[in-house]
């Protein structure tokens, strides 16, 4: 018997300290579209894939989770554009740690204004 009943990820939802600066950050520096934008949350969108929901949360509140003490990110990005998109962060003074390779693919670890770990793999 298959109980396969979900059929794909509709959205993602992150927690965030300052919701108007958020949304700036997310659009700006990322480029994801606004979709919607309403009391504590905000609808953003890439050119596929799940919806990316930014809620205004408590300010301790991360998108992340820790192993070991460590962050580990949540949410991971896709971009053929890897070395230039490092470049471009970097020069917006975001957040951004150093290039990785693991089997042929190249990542780096990257932060919101709020805090929240995130990757980006090519």
């Amino acid at each position: 018997m298959n109980n396969a009943f979900l059929e794909q990820i509709h959205y993602f939802r992150v927690p965030v300290n300052n919701l108007e600066q958020s949304i700036q950050w997310y659009t700006e520096i990322l480029g994801l579209q606004l979709r919607f934008n309403q009391d504590n949350l905000a609808v953003l969108a890439l050119k596929s894939g799940p919806l990316y929901v930014l809620v205004e949360a408590d300010h301790d509140s991360r998108g992340h989770f820790t192993v070991k003490g460590n962050p580990e990110f949540s949410v991971g990005f896709v971009t053929s554009r890897i070395r230039e998109f490092h470049t471009y962060l970097t020069t917006r003074d975001v957040q951004v740690e150093s290039m990785q390779e693991d089997q042929g693919h190249n990542f780096f670890y990257f932060y919101d204004p709020s805090g929240n770990k995130l990757q980006v793999h090519n």
